[in-house]
């Protein structure tokens, strides 16, 4: 069964400045979104569906999809504001888009079957994309998604926005907690605006999920309740997170906890460009990664 990889695109990255899907990660001018598409390609992923802003096609072609679809099926679904069930409305004043959940809402019409949801500036690195492709194509219900240990994912340069997981002993989802300012501290890591402290193997979601065939009917029932019952009690500024449909789903069917001892790179900040550069380099110079991804 083929897997589709659906990258979600269509933010602005306000704290990095702007422009960070597109940011050249190494000397031949690869984005993340390069590697993350390259590693999908070798673990057999089939099909890419790229969600990026209304307009955005020419110049997102000329940054990166022109040297992608020589090799990879691609194509754009876009995110847009009004993109909205029949009996809803964008509230007046609403400008900041619906969230990570609805870009993939917005993917639906061009998947069709299993598929796996990444940011645009994660390097979530090969092993995810291996045990995510070998999951869904395996027999079974369940819903999943790759954790990464905590440690492996902070950054330098400032606080972090991570989804903590609770996990149940058989590898089950219990459920998501989005913490918004963690930041190391000593030999654990404290979440800033909670007070609560966490242990560095905490497993955390860095939106790396995996939906079997027909969750898109789960997506868009969920968008309808977040319309419903979120939207009137902050109208200007809620949105539809990926954690908030998998709450939905820890239950019915499930959701499987994929571990991965991987090093999660991102792009939060301006500052951290040096030392994804660094961490790229040091695996191209392991083998893992050829210097053109794309010949």
């Amino acid at each position: 069964m083929g897997v589709t990889l659906v990258v979600l695109a269509a933010g602005l990255g306000s704290r990095f400045g702007g422009g960070k899907q597109t940011a050249a990660v190494d000397d031949a001018g690869h984005a993340i979104l390069d590697y993350s598409i390259y590693d999908a390609h070798q673990a057999g992923f089939d099909k890419v569906v790229c969600v990026i802003a209304p307009g955005a096609d020419e110049a997102f072609d000329e940054a990166i999809g022109a040297r992608i679809r020589r090799h990879v099926p691609l194509v754009y679904a876009h995110q847009q504001l009004s993109d909205v069930p029949a009996g809803f409305e964008v509230p007046d004043g609403r400008v900041k888009p619906w969230g990570t959940a609805h870009a993939v809402v917005c993917a639906l019409d061009a998947i069709d079957g299993p598929f796996v949801a990444i940011n645009a500036d994660d390097f979530y690195g090969r092993h995810a994309f291996v045990v995510m492709a070998d999951y869904l194509r395996a027999p079974g219900t369940r819903h999943a998604m790759v954790a990464y240990r905590l440690a492996n994912t902070l950054s330098e340069h400032g606080t972090v926005s991570r989804g903590v997981c609770h996990v149940a002993a058989d590898g089950r989802l219990v459920s998501v907690v989005e913490r918004t300012a963690i930041e190391e501290a000593g030999e654990a890591c404290v979440d800033r605006d909670s007070g609560i402290t966490l242990a560095t193997s905490t497993p955390v979601s860095m939106n790396f999920w995996g939906f079997r065939a027909g969750a898109g009917a789960d997506f868009r029932a969920a968008f309808d309740a977040f319309l419903a019952t979120q939207v009137p009690g902050d109208p200007l500024r809620a949105e539809f997170y990926l954690p908030w449909v998998a709450n939905r789903l820890v239950d019915d069917p499930g959701i499987q906890v994929l571990d991965t001892p991987d090093r999660w790179f991102g792009l939060t900040y301006a500052d951290d460009l040096p030392f994804v550069r660094d961490g790229l380099a040091a695996l191209r110079r392991a083998g893992e990664y050829p210097a053109e991804l794309w010949p």
